[in-house]
């Protein structure tokens, strides 16, 4: 988190209270990046709003450049302003859809989590991080190299928020339910299966100091458990991986984080590999 040199912050001109600013802020003050501000329309001019906010925040200390930008769609204009000015991270304020337009068309902020090629954190709440619960949806059973670095990135991004904001690191797995007919028999009991998944928790709990108490291993979907655990814990922020590609792959719904942002009451920070960040990366750069 500390290495975000400058976050690239999507401004929506009718809503006055930008919630996305509010947090770049938050994170920018400390961090020190630099905010590029961008409105996505091609129709109306709003220069002289950007103007504003850019005077308000340089008296303020901050580092500030705007734009207005438009091409073919919202996410292509995110992610090509992303890419020219060298943004390590995206804000934006989440709108949901309506479950009928999401049945017919991919919602513009599920195309930005599938193509943008660094972090993206969706805004949906008001209130401050500070003494608040950050979330770390991590998925234990996936054991494979491209998991077990997300795990660690999603882990360092939630202890780095959680330090920022003054806020409390809480990291949840779901685990599968027990399966009698698994060749493995540790599968075969729900206490066995919670018990191997914490097992595999024991490294990162000693490097990030997550005792058990804020560690929760549970047995059911990740798309249900998620939300359930965000309500109950009052969270500000679910920290949540994908690695959901762009194609085919990208097109399966039901990808957690895509589920879970219309489904839990906080802001959401989706992160992905490395490697798939790279894939983009050259994608976006050929385009």
């Amino acid at each position: 988190m500390q290495a975000i040199r400058s976050i690239l912050v999507v401004i929506e001109p009718e809503h006055s209270e930008s919630l996305a600013l509010k947090r770049a802020k938050l994170i920018a003050g400390v961090t020190q990046a630099h905010l590029h501000l961008l409105v996505c329309d091609r129709k109306h001019d709003h220069s002289a709003m950007l103007g504003v906010l850019k005077a308000a925040l340089v008296a303020d200390g901050y580092s500030v450049t705007t734009e207005q930008a438009w091409n073919e769609s919202l996410h292509e204009t995110i992610i090509d302003v992303q890419q020219a000015e060298g943004c390590g991270l995206v804000i934006k304020q989440h709108y949901p859809d309506s479950p009928l337009k999401k049945a017919l068309l991919t919602p513009e902020d599920w195309k930005i989590l599938r193509n943008c090629p660094t972090p993206v954190l969706l805004v949906k709440t008001v209130g401050s991080w500070k003494d608040k619960v950050i979330l770390a949806a991590i998925d234990v059973g996936n054991t494979d190299d491209e998991h077990r670095h997300l795990h660690n990135t999603i882990i360092d991004y939630g202890y780095d928020i959680a330090s920022l904001a003054k806020a409390k690191l809480h990291v949840i797995s779901a685990h599968p339910s027990p399966m009698l007919s698994a060749s493995d028999p540790t599968l075969q009991l729900s206490e066995t299966i919670e018990a191997r998944y914490r097992e595999q928790c024991k490294a990162f709990q000693a490097e990030f100091d997550i005792d058990d108490e804020h560690l929760h291993i549970a047995e059911g979907p990740a798309d249900v458990l998620i939300p359930y655990k965000v309500h109950e814990l009052q969270a500000a922020l679910t920290v949540i991986g994908t690695v959901a590609r762009s194609g085919l792959s990208g097109a399966l719904i039901g990808n957690t984080a895509e589920v879970v942002l219309d489904a839990v009451e906080s802001d959401v920070l989706v992160l992905k590999p490395e490697e798939i960040m790279d894939h983009l990366e050259e994608i976006v750069t050929h385009h």
